[in-house]
């Protein structure tokens, strides 16, 4: 595989070996040896404890986020099944040298990129195909009280999301902007 920085720290592109031929393709999803041998120490570490796994399935024009959850912060490997997504991060923790700064990358069903994100980033992704299966793998489960939300069009961000008029969930419309934000995580 190929490991790709970004430029936030600890937020990595996965490039996995596709093996390929008439009949599809098979590659590994996740491997927990080569992941830490190929990985940031810091990624490897954090993949390790991957708990659940999770499968969302939205039309085009859906933009889910910007979340994260404080307590219980969540990791996660991301990749796309079928169809195309913009995927965002935004390192949100206090104190960071790169606090509200954020990235984008494009994950197809056809380009099978991942993407980790680690703990104490904030999370979205926009649906640029007339469908799209995103799967992620999370390093903590999911608790409904700990979960917060940023607004995804917040000014001070500025995120290019890659779609005009975006399918919205209620509390993906009424989030905070970063600086109103409750729970944030601290920068070690």
């Amino acid at each position: 595989m190929h490991v790709v920085e970004t430029e936030l720290p600890g937020v990595v592109v996965i490039e996995p070996k596709v093996f390929g031929d008439s009949r599809g393709y098979f590659f590994e999803v996740f491997h927990r040896a080569r992941y830490e041998d190929s990985t940031t120490t810091e990624a490897a570490a954090s993949m390790k404890k991957i708990v659940q796994i999770n499968l969302s399935h939205s039309v085009r024009g859906t933009l889910r986020g910007l979340h994260y959850q404080d307590p219980n912060p969540q990791g996660k490997l991301l990749w796309v099944t079928q169809g195309a997504v913009r995927d965002i991060a935004v390192d949100i923790r206090i104190g960071s040298p790169t606090f509200g700064k954020w990235t984008a990358v494009e994950l197809t069903g056809e380009n099978h990129r991942q993407v980790w994100v680690p703990p104490g980033y904030a999370h979205g992704f926009a649906v640029l195909s007339d469908e799209a299966d995103f799967m992620y793998a999370c390093t903590d489960l999911y608790v409904p009280d700990c979960e917060h939300s940023v607004l995804w069009n917040d000014p001070a961000l500025g995120i290019d999301w890659g779609i005009d008029a975006p399918l919205l969930s209620a509390k993906d419309k009424t989030a905070p902007c970063l600086a109103d934000a409750k729970h944030l995580p601290s920068f070690a």
